[in-house]
């Protein structure tokens, strides 16, 4: 199957399943044919024959106070689909990309070309922009017109038909993790040159908005470094990393807080680590968690959205409510000053990981490929 994915090429969590979905998907012999402004953070197209990227090029005009991306997205969505013979167009977010998919399904049918559009919701599309006025008559609509509609849990299912009225079928896919690439990799894990054997490392991965509540991640480690010998690595680039970095240089923590920034190398930073740190306010699904999981780090977050349809209280790790800092630091005391219960819940956050494997969530996927493509009325 010719399979064309629209995604954000980032950092975050929608750009990395995005991209982990379309490599999957050509392992598989698909054609996968990614489509937008950058090439996706994860992807190196040139070790995969059969998946190709397509650029979007947003001319810059004077005129225009903002560049029409939507515009642009559609017009290459039409060029891409037409000539590769696209089967299916998959998109995640369900504004700006299931917007211009539907212009391009409507381009295309002029010149006699149907194709099905899957549109995969993720959590900002719905929780934060979508939910603006502005935009939630766009959303509504794009939503409606897709042939087949997923989220990735149940929380943002509900929460998606709590906001908009929605009269469109959701399937619920969760995210994934190659487990088995995980398992592959087996590199000695070089932890000594990060800490002391005695120290604990905990881990912070995010795209520091607001909503991922940087602060708290600081806070806990505060509560835990009287009594716990503990360093904190921060990963990732956003709005609250400034604030971030001036309190911690004025606490006198530079030595103990260490910011790496955006890094390709999750796999290695998890293998140091002994405890994850996700007290979001909001979070459709935490993607992020569960990588940690899949590498055997326990979890400490909050109980926000979908993050307790992966992080399961007690078993994988611990969940608080939402700025409840001081029962994570006590959870994660419990955690770090007994071996025997984190080397527990160690292979527990190994084995809830193993319910989200690649392989068990992939032909989901195919299967509602499948369906949209049936679904076009000839």
């Amino acid at each position: 199957m010719n399979i064309a994915i629209v995604c954000y090429p980032t950092f975050g969590g929608s750009g990395v399943v995005a991209t982990e979905l379309g490599i999957a998907l050509s392992s598989k012999g698909h054609e996968i044919h990614f489509i937008t402004y950058h090439q996706p953070v994860r992807l190196e197209a040139l070790q995969h024959p059969n998946i190709h990227f397509h650029e979007v090029n947003v001319p810059d005009y004077p005129l225009f106070k903002y560049q029409p991306y939507e515009l642009a997205l559609s017009s290459r969505l039409v060029d891409v689909i037409q000539n590769a013979q696209i089967d299916v167009l998959h998109v995640h977010y369900a504004i700006p990309h299931a917007y211009a998919a539907y212009m391009a399904k409507k381009m295309l049918l002029d010149i006699g070309i149907q194709i099905p559009i899957v549109t995969t919701l993720h959590g900002t599309d719905i929780t934060l922009v979508g939910s603006h006025p502005f935009y939630r008559p766009a959303v509504t609509f794009s939503i409606n017109h897709s042939d087949r509609v997923t989220a990735v849990s149940e929380s943002l299912k509900q929460d998606t038909l709590r906001l908009f009225d929605i009269k469109t079928k959701i399937d619920v896919i969760p995210n994934f993790i190659d487990t088995e690439k995980i398992n592959r990799v087996g590199k000695p894990c070089e932890r000594s040159l990060l800490a002391q054997k005695e120290e604990k490392i905990l881990t912070h991965i995010s795209n520091f908005r607001p909503l991922k509540r940087v602060m708290d991640v600081i806070k806990i480690f505060e509560g835990l470094s009287p009594e716990i010998d503990c360093k904190l690595m921060m990963v990732g680039e956003g709005p609250e990393k400034v604030k971030a970095i001036e309190y911690v240089e004025n606490a006198g923590l530079e030595d103990k807080i260490l910011f790496l920034g955006n890094s390709n190398e999750i796999d290695k930073i998890l293998c140091y680590s002994d405890l994850f740190l996700l007290p979001s306010e909001k979070e459709s699904f935490g993607l992020s968690a569960l990588e940690a999981m899949a590498h055997g780090v326990p979890v400490i977050s909050s109980n926000a959205g979908g993050i307790s349809e992966v992080n399961i209280d007690g078993v994988s790790g611990y969940l608080a409510d939402i700025g409840d800092v001081d029962t994570m630091v006590v959870r994660a005391k419990e955690l770090l000053s007994n071996d025997e219960l984190h080397s527990q819940f160690k292979k527990q956050a190994k084995q809830q990981a193993s319910k989200f494997s690649l392989e068990k969530i992939i032909g989901k996927y195919e299967t509602i490929y499948s369906d949209a493509v049936a679904s076009i009325q000839f």
